[in-house]
């Protein structure tokens, strides 16, 4: 069964940074993009930024670009998100998704998500 597990949050001052990861199993996982969205209490689920298969294509959400890098090691099934320079409003839980062909910044079009680990940036 396929199995996305999301690991690296935690709480860290404003202008901080961490490094999310994201360990897919289960099942191969060639040919898919890989995403982050994030969901605030009271707020929808919002698009962080994607990656292609091969990495050589990604895309961000305006209020990360600059600040997250998004990568992936296919050989360890792993894609990993840096973030720098954390803002309050980056506080949110963080989900990894996986989705087949092009990389996509609708949270519909993925097909596999983990269960989420919790960022809390405080001012």
């Amino acid at each position: 069964q396929a199995q996305l597990v999301e690991s690296g949050g935690g709480l860290v001052q404003a202008g901080g940074s961490l490094r999310l990861s994201c360990a897919a199993s289960g099942r191969t996982f060639s040919g898919y993009a890989m995403g982050w969205f994030r969901q605030a209490p009271g707020k929808e689920r919002e698009f962080v930024a994607a990656i292609s298969w091969s990495g050589g294509s990604t895309d961000y959400a305006d209020s990360v670009k600059g600040r997250f890098t998004l990568s992936r090691d296919n050989a360890k099934n792993a894609v990993y998100l840096q973030m720098n320079s954390l803002k309050p409003e980056d506080t949110a839980v963080y989900y990894c998704a996986a989705k087949y062909g092009l990389l996509g910044s609708r949270f519909r079009e993925y097909d596999y998500w983990g269960q989420g680990t919790q960022v809390t940036v405080s001012s």
